[in-house]
């Protein structure tokens, strides 16, 4: 099936820009945790991310301050104030995943593209520079004051666009964050962009992507 939406949305970091918050944190410990021990050290920091933006808000920088904090105290490891400095710092660089703006500039003459991010005001503009194609509006956590997967952050883009969800699409590669509150908000679509990094899940009315490049088709172009 093609849908025809008013406008489409997609998270960004994940989705469209390769998140490699686990990648860097694995360097930045390399020297203080094990290589058997790893994998479920960032398991937990990635737990702790998304436990830490289901409260009130708080500047990104504190999410991922409290969250490797958390980690390290977990796991029994020395947590530096200049860790999360350097995770932090370190977001500004990462770079879209393969195919992603020639995707994005397919679609953007048909459909206006829209970015809804856990980001900040200050952070977002170096990864949409990355991104290359033309975004009608790109909105972020800070200016909701609230993260995904909380509703508010999604009410605050319905009300920015003057859009209704059901003549929305919304595009991730993340349930737990996007596609499970985009399924409880009424969305007309959700794309699903498989990079492995979550399971996909069934009664979410999703449609799984293997490829960014087989986005355009759902759209019908």
């Amino acid at each position: 099936m093609a849908f025809k939406p008013k406008f489409i949305s997609f998270d960004c970091y994940g989705t469209l820009i390769n998140f490699e918050m686990g990648p860097t944190a694995k360097i930045l410990f390399k020297d203080r945790i094990a290589a058997e021990r790893m994998p479920a050290f960032l398991d937990s920091f990635r737990a702790y991310r998304l436990d830490e933006v289901l409260g009130e808000w708080k500047p990104f920088f504190d999410v991922v301050e409290n969250a490797i904090h958390r980690a390290c105290k977990a796991h029994g490891v020395e947590c530096r104030p200049a860790d999360a400095v350097a995770l932090y710092n370190a977001i500004a660089g990462w770079q879209p995943h393969p195919n992603v703006v020639e995707v994005l500039e397919a679609i953007a003459p048909h459909v206006p593209l829209v970015i809804l991010s856990n980001s900040m005001v200050d952070l977002i503009p170096a990864s949409v520079a990355h991104l290359k194609a033309k975004f009608h509006a790109v909105y972020t956590a800070e200016e909701a004051r609230a993260y995904k997967p909380r509703f508010q952050t999604f009410e605050y883009m319905f009300d920015q666009l003057g859009c209704a969800p059901d003549q929305m699409v919304h595009c991730s590669s993340s349930f737990r964050y996007d596609l499970m509150t985009a399924s409880d908000l009424g969305f007309m679509a959700k794309a699903f962009i498989d990079r492995g990094h979550e399971p996909t899940f069934d009664g979410y009315g999703v449609s799984r992507l293997t490829d960014v490049r087989q986005l355009p088709a759902l759209l019908g172009l």
